[in-house]
């Protein structure tokens, strides 16, 4: 693993060297303390790390192996926290611009914090603002799910909530689970490298790099654009089928 910045610019970067010269551009969001950071680094690595410095966004480069045996090289971008105020969240200035610069997105919660899931429809919305005509694909993650006496989210809301926003989930433990993280994160690479011309993504200029992103596949669903009203509305419509599925059982 190779960190290559702290994120005060995002410009492009020459990739490692990679037979198919792919790279495929990763941004990390979600709120503070979530976890983004540990489970950037145990995807990249398979190490868990439990204590890190505040988070001040760096950009981390792998070369990986995705389906069928081909060579990519994944760039990650673990952005600093957003914190959650009384006028709703402190956005770091620089995470709508990982989100335009990136080919698709993580948005991370911790199953023991209410508040970094009562985050996501906003931040959902960021990337649909933020991606334009050319929304990147988004997987939503649920991390520290080891933390059993700690949880804040009951396990359905979390698929409950994909499913409303249309997107692919994931719950997961950094700490204790290499596979479930990787597996996460793989699918994502793998989707994402069979969607990619033999160029790579991250050589395009800005014109090619909107032409090449219309082209993506929904096999991982772009998300949405609903406003906050109709997000809240299909998640209820949501979570009382679950509720009458359990009644009629």
């Amino acid at each position: 693993m190779r960190l290559i910045q702290n994120m005060s610019t995002i410009a492009e970067f020459a990739a490692p060297e990679c037979p198919s010269k792919r790279t495929i551009k990763i941004a990390v969001i979600g709120g503070s303390g979530v976890g983004k950071t540990a489970l950037v680094v145990r995807f990249l690595t398979r190490r868990f790390i439990g204590d890190y410095e505040r988070n001040a966004g760096n950009l981390y480069s792998r070369e990986v192996q995705v389906d069928g045996g081909e060579q990519a090289a994944i760039q990650v971008q673990d952005t600093p926290g957003v914190d959650v105020t009384g006028n709703g969240f402190s956005l770091p200035d620089h995470v709508t611009c990982s989100i335009q610069w990136a080919d698709a997105v993580v948005l991370v919660y911790s199953v023991t914090d209410r508040h970094s899931f009562d985050l996501i429809g906003q931040l959902h919305q960021l990337v649909a603002r933020a991606g334009g005509a050319n929304v990147p694909p988004v997987i939503l993650l649920a991390n520290k799910a080891d933390l059993l006496h700690m949880r804040r989210v009951d396990a359905e809301q979390g698929p409950l909530l994909a499913v409303a926003l249309g997107c692919s989930f994931y719950e997961v433990s950094a700490s204790e689970d290499y596979s479930q993280v990787h597996e996460a994160f793989h699918r994502l690479c793998c989707h994402m490298a069979k969607q990619q011309p033999q160029a790579s993504l991250s050589s395009h200029t800005t014109t090619t790099g909107a032409a090449e992103k219309k082209g993506r596949s929904p096999l991982i669903p772009r998300p949405k654009s609903p406003n906050m009203q109709d997000l809240k509305r299909r998640f209820k419509q949501a979570l009382s089928a679950k509720v009458r599925t359990v009644t009629s059982v």
